[in-house]
């Protein structure tokens, strides 16, 4: 950070190379699109580099990139029309099941599974979709939740807890 702060655009292209993984896959999961989720990611890093100046420094660049991309992200869910889902027959790449990879069958029925799940997600109001996704997707604790989201901790324990259960809702009525 200390030559990127001194004027290397060539140290934040590291730090961009670096980061963007997790960037993206953050904005993926709260958005559903990957395209979408490329276009705020890289949105995210430029408002990063426009905001250097103004880094305390009080962090991992990572986790300051992080929390800009999701405040943007989130913004980006609240100018979508309030109807508009993800698709769940959308392939969506971090769906991928890694663990059946031998047994076709369970491999189709842990798709099916997941696709159910991330559509039941994507019903969810922005709010408690975004606490769902980073505790579960992000594997993020409670605690990480609230300092990245600027959010109290009860507001966090509160959100997911209503989160899960609609999802419990939602899920137990599509069975």
């Amino acid at each position: 950070m200390d030559a990127v702060l001194s004027g290397d655009d060539e140290a934040y292209r590291v730090l961009v190379e670096r980061e963007s993984a997790n960037v993206i896959s953050l904005c993926q999961r709260m958005l559903g699109d990957p395209y979408e989720a490329e276009d705020v990611a890289q949105e995210a890093f430029l408002q990063a580099y426009r905001s250097l100046p103004t880094w305390r420094a009080d962090g991992p660049f990572g986790a300051w990139v992080w929390r800009i991309a999701m405040r943007m992200s989130v913004a980006r869910l609240k100018k979508r029309p309030t109807d508009l889902r993800a698709d769940p027959s959308r392939p969506q790449g971090w769906l991928v099941d890694t663990d059946r990879a031998d047994d076709p069958v369970s491999r189709l029925l842990g798709a099916e599974q997941r696709h159910e799940v991330q559509a039941a997600i994507d019903t969810l109001p922005s709010a408690q979709r975004q606490v769902v996704s980073l505790r579960f997707f992000s594997d993020r604790s409670l605690e990480q939740i609230s300092t990245e989201t600027g959010v109290p901790l009860g507001t966090v324990k509160s959100r997911l807890h209503r989160g899960l259960t609609s999802l419990r809702k939602h899920l137990g009525s599509t069975r």
